[in-house]
């Protein structure tokens, strides 16, 4: 049986989508197992270099690896490319209690580092939050106005405060790693 050359082009251009998606898939696949390779590489090399690649905002390619940072006040940071989304950690709700009230800063506001960027109320007490990089305000979690608990149950994911566009990423140099930052924990309480 003859096949029409509309059937013939719609199968050429099926065949090549998927080729296309493979392609994508076997590239972002590898350019993961470069960076990979990299760090297990530098680790080999000199284990505080590697420490440094790994937990910095390591880009390759079109690939981006977000890194988490905190501050001895127990805010958080999780950078990527140049936004930092930030907040207070898990460790700063369960000592605060009952989140009941947030003030957080407007889009477009800009802070220097170590700057109040707005406050908690608990049931317990009330606390300053404080900018953990310096930059500007690019977006606000919208939600934690009229559900400040949400910092209760979600500190770390959807209880977020503020996103802010860094305009030194060298701050980050400053800041707590995980695990100094677990061990900072476990010394405070």
């Amino acid at each position: 049986a003859r096949q029409s050359p509309r059937g013939t082009f719609v199968r050429f251009i099926s065949n090549r989508r998927e080729s296309h998606h493979h392609q994508l898939t076997a590239s972002s696949t590898m350019a993961s197992s470069v960076a990979t390779i990299m760090i297990r590489t530098a680790a080999r090399q000199s284990p505080a270099f590697a420490t440094k690649l790994s937990s910095s905002a390591l880009r390759f390619g079109s690939i981006r690896f977000a890194s988490t940072y905190y501050t001895p006040a127990h805010e958080y940071v999780k950078v990527d490319g140049q936004t930092a989304t930030c907040g207070i950690t898990d460790f700063a709700q369960a000592q605060l209690g009952d989140i009941v009230f947030i003030d957080l800063p407007d889009v477009d506001d800009e802070f220097e580092i170590s700057e109040s960027i707005g406050s908690v109320e608990s049931v317990k007490a009330a606390s300053d939050v404080y900018a953990p990089v310096s930059g500007k305000i690019v977006a606000i979690n919208e939600v934690l106005s009229d559900e400040p608990g949400v910092v209760n149950t979600s500190a770390e994911e959807d209880g977020w405060f503020v996103k802010i566009e860094m305009s030194n990423e060298e701050e980050l140099k400053d800041l707590l790693d995980e695990e100094a930052y677990k061990k900072h924990c476990e010394e405070e309480a």
